[in-house]
């Protein structure tokens, strides 16, 4: 079931969270990749997907691309998100500083090692399972993410942006937010990461937990919001 309070709280963490996996600017792989250059903004449209409804879109623009990391920001139209967010992630696209969902709310972390969105080379059957340190930017409180990756692929894909290549990547978040009757948050992500561009150009995102406080017959799970993000246009500064 879906708990109303949520709702828009639970949008805003997706669609920062999204972010976070839409945001791999230089992969180290076998053909030249564009480095990222501060101004490079990229334009996600966002969809709900339970009733395929718009939401809205989302912008990732890069402010600042340095030896070991790139800091980007993210604005969006989406009525619940007015406020611009900031992100910072590891050349391969893996994650400093960004929000993971917990129980539906936006929380930031800081992740130490980097949480692992993607580990090249991205080989079809690949996986990996990794812990990292998620430290909590406000409070201080550690938790112990897992990341359950693999490479589902090949698959070639259309967006409002056009035809892209892509490798398919599923990972599924053990969040480490057990707290009293509120169970572990579990988030599944799925992107399509197309390499001539260095980045997903498809994201799809989904989390559930369980209160055991409040089970009945049709058990204790509730699930978040279902968003997809879908890249719109592409715009490069100059080197």
């Amino acid at each position: 079931m879906i708990n109303p309070r949520y709702t828009s709280q639970a949008l805003r963490a997706l669609i920062v969270a999204a972010a976070a996996l839409v945001v791999a600017v230089f992969a180290p792989l076998a053909t030249a990749q564009r480095s990222a250059v501060a101004g490079d903004t990229y334009v996600y449209r966002v969809y709900n997907g339970y009733s395929n409804e718009a939401r809205g879109q989302i912008q990732t623009r890069v402010d600042q691309s340095d030896a070991d990391r790139v800091t980007m920001s993210t604005s969006t139209d989406v009525r619940e998100l007015e406020q611009q967010h900031a992100a910072i992630y590891t050349k391969e696209g893996n994650g400093l500083r960004h929000t993971l969902v917990n129980h539906d709310r936006p929380v930031e972390y800081d992740f130490d090692p980097p949480y692992p969105a993607y580990v090249f080379p991205l080989d079809t059957g690949k996986s990996w399972s990794l812990r990292v340190t998620a430290t909590n930017t406000v409070t201080g409180r550690r938790n112990s993410v897992r990341v359950d990756g693999e490479v589902l692929g090949s698959e070639r894909i259309n967006t409002p942006a056009g035809a892209f290549d892509t490798i398919k990547v599923s990972r599924r978040v053990y969040a480490g937010d057990t707290e009293g009757f509120l169970r572990e948050t579990i988030i599944v992500e799925t992107d399509w990461y197309a390499p001539a561009l260095g980045r997903a150009v498809k994201t799809d995102t989904r989390s559930s937990w369980e209160d055991a406080s409040r089970c009945s017959r049709t058990g204790c799970g509730f699930r978040g919001d279902w968003n997809i993000f879908e890249l719109m246009e592409v715009r490069l500064a100059k080197p």
